[in-house]
């Protein structure tokens, strides 16, 4: 990833214009608009995320400090944070849940293309206080303005499109939105269509072929089934005004791509959302203002094999926020909030690996901040969930004793921001956090070919419970800035998805390896764990003379992740990653240049292969111009322009799927 691009957003700078700088208040966690947040933090939107797209979300932020990507062919990727991914990391889209199937399976896309993505926030570590349990890792929030909160005079758009890249990326986005002061109209467009990725070499790595031996049939140059496409769009309205806003939107999304680790196998999503938000300020008596967001959600998508539809997931709801910010107590100002949830998720046909399954939740939470004095900011809250599942057997003799289960899960969390000067700052945070359990990690039992697995979960399994802090030193004179940040997390009971080592047929029946329809087993189970690591990354002006701008940028994550009782590694963790690159920019011209190194995996457990080293060189130009009363911006970036063969420590397949070899991608963006 090209570290040159990844600055954090709160030091938006331009070269030779040191005296701009626009100070970006994260929206995300953060109902009280504070301008320094105790949890860490990145924002990405403008020009770093013109020049991070990917086709997936995952792919698009990993390479952020604490931030990878599951991968599963290179159109599907889930972000992970700190080493957490699935249920644990919280994926929201204007700040309500996606409400997809991209948690159950490493096969299943995220519903959101980044072509329709205006601006993404990453809150690391625990958010489990407003956004519940499965905020435990961190949250991820897109935003897109399809509900305008902000008044909007005239007519107003933009454009997009780009292509190339290892899988011969074609794509293109389009943006108006229009109003009178009052009243706003959105609306966007997008499509997307990707070839077969090309690879260095073998699709298989060294040590995979070993093991297959001679006679099966190696692919190479191109990862077979790896080709896709995605569309979408959205209507939204809204009511502005100087005291608030309410308004509307509707979106859809589909796209269709191969399972990488099936050949034969497709999955086709399609996606519906209304959402629904407003806002009161400036309200007398207890409560300052009260915000309001709803979002209903029709997801579905099949598997189709050979042209025949397998299994078909389906994941209809909605989740509901309020939050009321009351009057100020002195120094103290703080938010009430209540969330509501209402899913019904169910997988029908020959791979129905959950029971249809009804998921009610409940919870109320609060969060309040000191401000001590002018130096120290200090914040604290809890939070109590409720939640159902209630299971459906629907005549599948798999799961005729599955039951029903309810869960009450807490969240208390204290974090604290302290400016040792104008330039240095301490953060620090300490929080409980308690998850339920998902419905598959309860109910899950049956086949699921595009991942290659039999999935096995505990109906009796109990919440998981984590003990977590983080601390963080941070700097910021002028276009210098930067953090380095320690966390440690300790689970009682981390629920983590393993392999036994044992082979089931589609019948379920306990099988030997190579026998017809054998697949490996892979069980949820609790365990004791710990999480630890460090992040850090930093910009340096350290050339600015005549309008031209010079920055070295450094970063560096690692975390360490371990069964607390055996000591063996947990699954699928990053390794340890060191970045450095230059970023130069003169008037309208910009160019970086970056160098990434990712260190072998060695930690891994007994069932699974560790994965290789590797460097990774990308780097970029950028031309700002006007035309025809457009501002435009042209681009090129080149990606692993040495052509290395990257298997990520992350990924479920990395010894079935590497990443895509050297490639080139051009694109364009204007507005007006």
């Amino acid at each position: 990833m090209l570290l040159a691009l990844a600055q954090p957003a709160w030091s938006q700078t331009t070269a030779g214009d040191q005296a701009v700088t626009l100070s970006t208040v994260v929206v995300t966690g953060n109902p009280l608009g504070s301008d320094a947040l105790a949890s860490p933090s990145t924002v990405i939107e403008g020009k770093d995320l013109d020049l991070r797209r990917a086709a997936t979300l995952g792919e698009t932020l990993n390479g952020l400090p604490g931030v990878s990507t599951t991968t599963y062919g290179p159109m599907v990727g889930r972000p992970i944070i700190r080493g957490m991914d699935g249920d644990r990391i919280r994926l929201l889209q204007n700040g309500v849940g996606t409400l997809d199937a991209s948690a159950l399976s490493y096969d299943h896309a995220v519903p959101q293309d980044p072509l329709s993505t205006e601006r993404i926030e990453i809150l690391r570590g625990p958010a489990a206080l407003l956004y519940g349990g499965n905020a435990i890792g961190g949250v991820v929030n897109t935003i897109d303005n399809r509900i305008p909160m902000d008044p909007i005079e005239g007519v107003h758009g933009g454009l997009q499109g780009s292509y190339g890249g290892a899988n011969d990326d074609r794509s293109g986005a389009v943006q108006l939105e229009a109003g009178n002061g009052k009243f706003a109209l959105h609306a966007d467009a997008f499509g997307r269509k990707t070839g077969e990725l090309r690879i260095p070499g073998y699709a298989r790595s060294d040590r995979q072929r070993a093991i297959d031996g001679p006679d099966v049939e190696q692919p190479r140059d191109r990862l077979p089934n790896s080709d896709g496409s995605a569309s979408g769009g959205a209507l939204g309205m809204s009511w502005t005004g100087d005291s608030g806003y309410a308004g509307l939107s509707y979106s859809g999304y589909d796209s269709d791509y191969g399972s990488v680790a099936e050949d034969s196998v497709r999955i086709r999503m399609h996606q519906e959302r209304l959402g629904l938000a407003g806002e009161i300020r400036d309200l007398k008596g207890p409560f300052k203002s009260v915000k309001a967001s709803f979002a209903y959600t029709d997801y579905q998508h099949k598997e189709v094999d050979d042209g025949e539809t397998g299994t078909v997931f389906k994941n209809r709801g909605y989740e509901a926020r309020v939050e009321a910010r009351h009057a100020d107590l002195g120094p103290v100002q703080g938010v009430l909030g209540l969330q509501l949830g209402n899913t019904r998720f169910s997988a029908l046909g020959s791979e129905a690996l959950v029971p249809t399954t009804r998921t009610q939740s409940a919870a109320l939470f609060m969060l309040e901040e000191w401000t001590v004095d002018e130096r120290f900011k200090l914040s604290a809250g809890g939070r109590l969930e409720r939640t159902t599942l209630s299971p459906s057997a629907g005549g599948n003799e798999r799961f005729t004793d599955v039951g029903k289960r309810d869960f009450t899960a807490k969240s208390f969390s204290l974090g604290g921001v302290y400016k040792l000067t104008g330039v240095w700052s301490l953060a620090a945070n300490v929080a409980y956090t308690e998850r339920a359990p998902t419905f598959y990690e309860l109910y899950a039992n049956g086949p699921h070919e595009a991942t290659g697995q039999y999935l096995v979960g505990d109906a009796g399994l109990n919440k998981e419970r984590a003990y977590s802090s983080d601390l963080a030193l941070r700097f910021k004179e002028g276009p210098h800035h930067g953090s380095v940040g320690v966390f440690y997390s300790r689970f009682a009971n981390y629920l983590a998805e393993t392999g036994t080592g044992r082979f089931r047929n589609d019948d379920g029946d306990v099988v030997a390896q190579g026998d017809d329809d054998a697949l490996p087993e892979a069980v949820y189970q609790g365990v004791p764990a710990e999480f630890f690591g460090f992040e850090a990354d930093g910009t340096f002006r350290v050339f600015e003379r005549g309008g031209h701008a010079l920055d070295l940028k450094l970063w560096g994550d690692y975390t360490n992740a371990r069964n607390r009782d055996t000591g063996e590694p947990l699954p699928r963790i990053p390794p340890l990653r060191l970045g450095i690159g230059l970023d130069y920019s003169h008037g309208p011209w910009s160019a970086g240049a970056s160098v990434e190194r990712a260190f072998a995996q060695h930690r891994a457990p007994d069932n699974e292969l560790p994965t290789d080293a590797y460097y990774r060189l990308d780097a970029s130009a950028a031309y700002r111009f006007k035309m025809r009363g457009m501002q435009w911006q042209a681009y090129l970036r080149g990606i692993n322009l040495t052509n290395q063969t990257i298997r990520y420590a992350t990924s479920v397949l990395r010894d079935v799927a590497p990443e895509g070899g050297r490639a080139v991608m051009v694109g364009i963006r204007g507005s007006f």
